[in-house]
């Protein structure tokens, strides 16, 4: 690949909604900007950008592919991301490390859900955007309904500067309204305007030239003075507009068809910003804890973000990187910002999808690759052993969705531990943690496809066959009311005996107010050396539970009388006495269950709304608010965990897909009497040995 100065990259990230056709999108570029000899299609599963088993088989993305698209003089870096949500942390990783997001629209559908939330990340980034309206070669495409919905959703300023030559079956092209130009057929070659379009293109090149205008101070005079201005002016200004977000350049395409492909290659590469053209990036000097401003500058101090890993069965774990400064060298020493160690690098590759291409450097502003970086996790900072800095991470969602993990068999078992932490360590978005409440080692992710394919990864790559399950609920018990027990433990034996004796007062604390062990024994009734025992015994007691087995929360434990042995009495006896009078002490202090609340926030289409809020009140849950946000319904509400195990699943069938939402723990609360009943029920039969 032929070497590029910063100021001729560009790092595009291709955002929309699932099945609007940006994998598509990226074949065609790469195949009209030569680096393909063939036009794949999604569907035979012979695509640059899906090369994943899991992206074959599914025939969707779901992990972010890194295609550059060699164009005139400039390198775009194209960041195809998964347009479905449960995959988001692909998605963020891409918009993590480009200057520039082009949105596309499935001209038949417009704006959907998926490209509304994603435009909101954008907006929380500045980052400048084009919007693509592709597949205008399906049956009701419309690229002024397709606009409209645009303007509609986020109310930008969304200025054609194409306009589509015919309609669904019979779009052949586009005219570019900067050149005045038409590009007819799959080879785009350059043709006059056709007649019926002239004051069509007149029109909506006015709009253009007054948003160039709007962009640049002194365009805007000349433009207000009645002089014309010239391409080159128009262009200036439309980019700086791009830049500060006052204008959104709207192209159109047929990208399955490979029509109007190389015209938004050719707006990319005038209006995409380039690495040298942003602002400097903020890192932190961690010896210092100060910011440092880092300027896109291949003789500056390394900083190269790693923004994805994964693992490779042919070369091992490969890690993808984006040099925000300086210059990354192949068989270099970086060292690992976040734990001070030296790497050790060989060679470096610019990536097409899953092919390789050795570099002899990446330059400030480039992506690339590099394998066998053991110690290196998504997030992590490369840079200068002289010159430490950390760049910000990712900033990953929480999960939603979770699973109970088996092994199927003892050779999985011995081999699941350190496979499920590479798992992890490739996408941060999943969680693995063990939940010591039920025992059980819970994966969670953002919904039941994302899981599904980590799961798949985890036998594919790792040869580690596991089984899932629904997880139970992490309840809790607590105690309403003060009450007070004797414990009393006695053993005699042949020999020495044990003997234990304590008075023990439990009071219920405020919800979140833990535990809490007071010593108010006076006169000497327990010795001083056993009050950690007895201490010790009630801890135990407490994560044992009374009523279902589950830990006790919010309490405060008096021990506040008792008597001893001088020859029986030992650690041992008053830890087990202590134990038997918590039990006797909480019995007696209206024991309560408590489950897990969690916080959700739903949106959905209005037409939706009605059933949204019938579900949450069918799972026992208490509606906070509603709200309209651009078009959209937003419930806000409070749910017990037990009723959203699978609410991922159950929110995309009554949505056809359309609905999203976030979740997390908000906190405890009494479990309804008849549900704890059935609940302590299951917990005594399945502590019932078997067969009796």
């Amino acid at each position: 690949m032929a070497a590029y100065r910063t100021e001729q990259i560009r790092n595009v990230v291709l955002l929309g909604h699932g099945s609007s056709g940006k994998t598509s999108l990226v074949e065609a570029m790469a195949f009209r900007a030569g680096v393909t000899n063939r036009l794949g299609r999604v569907e035979d599963g012979n695509t640059v950008a899906d090369f994943d088993e899991e992206e074959i088989r599914r025939s969707i993305s779901v992990s972010v592919a890194v295609v550059p698209c060699p164009w005139k003089d400039t390198k775009i870096n194209v960041l195809d991301t998964p347009g479905y949500l449960e995959f988001v942390g692909e998605v963020l990783s891409g918009m993590r490390v480009a200057e520039t997001a082009l949105f596309v629209l499935d001209g038949a559908a417009g704006v959907e859900v998926g490209t509304e939330l994603l435009w909101r990340q954008a907006d929380e980034r500045s980052l400048p955007r084009l919007v693509v309206i592709n597949k205008m070669d399906r049956e009701n495409a419309s690229f002024e309904t397709s606009l409209a919905s645009l303007q509609e959703a986020f109310g930008a300023r969304f200025v054609p500067i194409q306009l589509p030559i015919g309609r669904e079956s019979s779009f052949t092209g586009v005219v570019d309204l900067l050149q005045n130009q038409a590009y007819i057929g799959t080879e785009g070659q350059g043709a006059p305007v056709p007649e019926s379009m002239q004051e069509a293109v007149e029109e909506a090149r006015l709009q253009l030239i007054e948003a160039a205008a709007e962009g640049d101070d002194e365009l805007l005079m000349k433009y207000l003075d009645g002089e014309t201005l010239t391409p080159e002016e128009i262009m200036h200004g439309l980019r700086a507009a791009v830049k500060a977000g006052t204008a959104v350049p709207v192209l159109a395409s047929a990208a399955g068809a490979n029509l109007g492909v190389g015209p938004i290659l050719d707006a990319l590469l005038e209006l995409a910003v380039s690495p040298a053209d942003t602002g400097p990036a903020e890192a932190i000097d961690p010896t210092t804890e100060e910011t440092v401003e880092l300027t896109a500058d291949a003789d500056g101090p390394l900083a190269a973000l790693v923004f994805k890993t994964t693992a490779d069965p042919y070369v091992g774990k490969l890690t993808y990187v984006r040099v925000y400064s300086g210059t990354f060298a192949s068989d270099s020493r970086p060292v690992n910002a976040r734990t001070g160690h030296e790497e050790r690098v060989g060679q470096l590759f610019f990536l097409t999808g899953r092919e390789q291409t050795p570099a002899p450097a990446l330059i400030a502003g480039d992506i690339g690759s590099v394998s066998k970086l053991a110690e290196v996790h998504t997030g992590d900072t490369l840079c200068d052993r002289g010159k430490p800095l950390i760049l910000p991470g990712m900033d990953n969602p929480k999960p939603l969705y979770s699973v109970a993990v088996n092994a199927k068999s003892q050779a999985d078992f011995d081999k699941m531990s350190g496979s499920m932490t590479r798992l992890v360590e490739e996408d941060p978005t999943l969680h693995l943690e063990r939940e010591p409440s039920t025992g059980e080692l819970i994966l969670s992710g953002m919904g039941e496809s994302h899981l599904d394919v980590a799961i798949r990864h985890l036998r594919q790559k790792f040869g580690v066959e596991v089984v899932t399950n629904t997880p139970r609920v992490p309840y809790r018990e607590t105690v309403t009311k003060t009450a007070q027990a004797q414990g009393r433990f006695k053993k005699q034996t042949g020999g020495r005996g044990q003997f234990g004796d304590v008075w023990l007062r439990i009071e219920a604390q405020e919800r979140g107010g833990g535990f809490e062990f007071l010593d108010e024994v006076f006169g000497g009734s327990v010795p001083r050396n056993f009050i950690p025992s007895v201490e010790k015994g009630v801890v135990e007691a407490l994560e044992q539970g009374f009523l279902a087995g589950y830990p006790v929360v919010d309490v405060k434990v008096a021990l506040y009388d008792g008597s001893y042995h001088p020859v029986d009495s030992s650690d041992m006896a008053f830890k087990l006495a202590a134990q038997l009078g918590f039990r006797k002490a909480a019995e007696a202090a209206g024991p309560i269950l408590l489950e897990p609340i969690n916080r959700v926030e739903v949106t959905v289409p209005e037409q939706y709304m009605g059933d949204v809020l019938g579900d949450l009140n069918s799972k026992r849950g208490r509606v906070l608010g509603m709200e309209q946000v651009r078009g959209n319904s937003v419930v806000s509400a409070l749910v017990p965990q037990a009723e959203m195990r699978r609410y991922a699943t159950d929110l995309r069938a009554m949505t056809q897909g359309r609905g999203v939402f976030t979740m997390e723990l908000s906190h405890y609360d009494p479990v309804p009497s008849h549900v704890a009943e059935q609940i302590i029920a299951e917990a005594k039969k399945e502590k019932e040995p078997e067969g009796a």
